[in-house]
């Protein structure tokens, strides 16, 4: 007997709240032992060291199918609570799972040995063993379209497009517990350099086919310089980053971008990541962050991998450090503020 996809769609995923308990205690008896469980333990306090720095700004990087996952609650309250500064992302986790779930719609738990050949006539798409709804996924593609089709058409950094989804949100959103949403209200810049490989792609084209002349486009160069400028207002910073790919080598570059425009910038001083990806191909998803070192990106003292799935790995980090409570002092730096509608930093 075949499913129906309101079987399928039923049981929705459920996003951890880290301040539901005290991971103190597991996280510290973690470090005491061997292996992922140890690097865990030294990347939480590591963390803790950074928000306990009064000078330093934290870049927390996305990577891989996390919102989706069930994480999105633990990113909110880490920008709820002044506990990260900057967002580089991919576009997957900010758009179609994001912003998808912004706009009221929902992820739903499945199983990978669901059969895809049925998923896709019934037009659910999977995510190893969530499951979203194609049908849904396409409002969220147009509504990208009409975003786009409501602003003056010229070329718009990924920061600057993403506010606008977040003003779109304020206005219309069905569900305020969104990435996007907090992160516009709460002035905290996201960054998604490669915008198009997602549903804003989608959504850009059709505005683009639309309006042949005159239209949107996202500079990914732009981003590129906005982030760098970032880094020589903030001088110190500390990265924090689930996966790796383009927002890792994104957020690393620009500690040597700063240096070719002649600002003396120190290397990334914390860097986490949280990966499963293996070194020994070169590929940049494993490379470790020693590696970073040798090009002038990131310093050598307070780093540390940890090589685990990020729903395991990151709800004990930052769970840990909002226990520590070292976040309570912290000032919110409210970086968004500090452009100009061009795109150049505000003196403060």
């Amino acid at each position: 007997m075949k499913n129906t996809k309101g079987q399928l769609l039923s049981k929705e995923v459920r996003h951890i709240d880290i301040k539901q308990f005290d991971f103190s205690t597991l996280v510290e008896a973690m470090e005491g032992t061997a292996f992922q469980a140890k690097n865990v333990g030294r990347a939480a306090k590591i963390y803790d060291q950074m928000l306990r720095d009064e000078q330093c700004g934290i870049i927390l990087c996305l990577a891989g199918s996390l919102i989706s996952a069930g994480l999105k609650k633990v990113i909110l309250d880490l920008l709820d609570n002044n506990m990260i500064d900057v967002i580089v992302s991919t576009g997957a986790n900010i758009v179609d799972q994001d912003f998808f779930e912004g706009l009221g719609f929902k992820h739903y738990q499945g199983s990978p040995l669901l059969d895809d050949l049925e998923l896709q006539a019934l037009a659910i798409d999977r995510i190893y063993d969530t499951l979203i709804d194609e049908d849904q996924l396409r409002i969220c593609d147009n509504t990208i379209c009409d975003i786009a089709n409501s602003l003056p058409p010229k070329a718009y950094s990924s920061r600057e497009f993403i506010s606008e989804m977040g003003r779109y949100l304020e206005k219309h959103g069905k569900n305020k517990e969104s990435i996007v949403l907090r992160a516009y209200q709460k002035n905290v810049p996201i960054f998604v350099p490669a915008f198009s490989d997602c549903s804003a792609g989608f959504g850009l084209v059709m505005h683009q086919i639309a309006h042949p002349d005159k239209h949107v486009c996202i500079d990914s160069v732009k981003d590129f310089r906005e982030l760098t400028q970032l880094k020589i207002k903030a001088n110190e910073t500390g990265l924090l980053m689930i996966g790796g790919g383009v927002p890792k080598n994104f957020a690393q570059d620009v500690v040597v971008a700063a240096e070719l425009l002649g600002a003396e910038v120190p290397l990334h001083k914390y860097a986490i990541q949280i990966t499963v990806a293996d070194e020994r191909d070169g590929a940049l998803s494993g490379s470790t962050l020693r590696e970073a070192c040798s090009w002038g990106k990131v310093s050598v003292v307070h780093e540390q991998m940890v090589y685990s799935e990020a729903t395991i790995a990151l709800p004990l980090i930052a769970g840990y450090a909002y226990s520590k409570g070292g976040w309570r002092n912290r000032k919110e730096r409210a970086f968004s503020r500090l452009f100009k509608e061009q795109g150049e930093l505000v003196a403060y």
